[in-house]
């Protein structure tokens, strides 16, 4: 079959060279300006740069913690205008690294049963987080986000050595997936616990605990455990 074509792209282009050959002079130059004459194809344009629901750039974002670049997947690579890709991240391990950083903070906010499945409530709560966070401090949202993740992950822990009865608590590194993993939670879990039974709503709760946290503040829920965990394991090196 292949060859039968190629055979096919000879004979054509043997007939046009020699339909060439019987051109007269005139009609070869009239070919020619004809050719000159025809308008350029016109370029594809560039596609618009894409922008989390429709307002925040993932170009100008910086993750400061080298150890956590490739964790914290906000990149423009991952960017996204909403943050809901139905991607399947736990067939495979490490793959939710490659989640976008945002739908990771979305997907946790559906947590506790009576939230499960919820992803456009979430989605709506984390909307207006960042638009209170914008108008609080004329940040980029992400930024804040992103900044908020690196101070709130716990980067030495306590864990359980020991068997037969004799066990003790021995401090151990925290790997940067864990870090991010755990900064997610307390980050949402501080959300959460200071939203209920609360005039103010969870999105607000929210804002104020990802602007504290990127702060570093004490009145970060997740600065708080962080700064225990880190303590207690210091006290079991």
């Amino acid at each position: 079959m292949q060859h039968s074509f190629e055979i096919t792209q000879l004979n054509s282009l043997y007939h046009f060279i020699n339909g060439l050959h019987l051109c007269s002079v005139r009609e070869f130059k009239v070919m020619a300006e004809i050719w000159d004459d025809a308008s350029p194809v016109p370029m594809a344009q560039e596609l618009p740069e894409i922008k989390l629901f429709g307002k925040w750039s993932s170009s100008d974002v910086q993750v400061s913690d080298i150890s956590l670049t490739d964790y914290i997947a906000v990149k423009e690579k991952y960017a996204r205008y909403l943050p809901h890709s139905s991607g399947r991240y736990a067939t495979k391990r490490f793959r939710k690294a490659q989640c976008p950083i945002v739908e990771r903070l979305t997907n946790s906010m559906m947590m506790h049963g009576r939230n499960n499945g919820k992803k456009l409530l979430a989605v709506r709560i984390v909307k207006h987080a960042f638009e209170i966070i914008h108008l609080m401090t004329n940040e980029n949202p992400l930024q804040v986000l992103v900044n908020a993740i690196i101070n709130s992950g716990p980067r030495e822990d306590s864990t359980r050595i020991g068997r037969a009865g004799t066990v003790r608590r021995q401090a151990v590194d925290v790997s940067p997936l864990r870090r991010v993993n755990q900064a997610i939670w307390l980050l949402c879990t501080g959300a959460r616990e200071a939203a209920f039974r609360n005039i103010k709503s969870i999105a607000e709760c929210l804002a104020d605990e990802l602007m504290n946290a990127a702060k570093g503040s004490s009145n970060s829920y997740a600065i708080k455990k962080k700064d225990e965990l880190e303590r207690v394991a210091k006290s079991n090196r």
